[in-house]
């Protein structure tokens, strides 16, 4: 079985565009285990607390549909940001990542790691060998 990790913005697109992400990743690799990390919850609790209404309410959905997710307890090393925590743990452990940040994606395809990202505002799809 797969394990996914999913980051803060992936979290966001239920309620953005409408957009079954658990039934989506099933249709596309099977059953799978979703991941987060702690340094994302701790993304999505700032989101839910400074940014714009419609930003927190987002925030605020994505961590209770956060709660289907395995939490993995990280710490993000000096100088770290959230995204590098995410490339460092899907290379340890060799994980899938549901991101639809097009840097990430980027760094991601270059060490190796297969995405899952929205495409079209209407589906999901991998990129890379799984």
């Amino acid at each position: 079985m797969y394990k996914v990790i999913f980051d803060a913005n992936f979290l966001l697109t239920p309620f953005q565009f409408k957009v079954d992400i658990f039934g989506g990743i099933e249709s596309l690799i099977g059953r799978f285990e979703p991941i987060i990390l702690s340094t994302t919850i701790e993304e999505l609790k700032r989101l839910s607390m400074k940014s714009s209404e419609k930003t927190r309410k987002y925030a605020q959905s994505a961590l209770e549909l956060a709660k289907r997710c395995k939490v993995i307890e990280v710490k993000a090393e000096p100088g770290e940001n959230y995204d590098d925590v995410i490339v460092r743990i899907a290379r340890e452990e060799r994980l899938i990542v549901a991101t639809n940040d097009s840097t990430l994606r980027k760094r991601l395809r270059k060490a190796g790691i297969p995405t899952i990202f929205l495409r079209q505002r209407a589906y999901l799809q991998v990129d890379g060998y799984i």
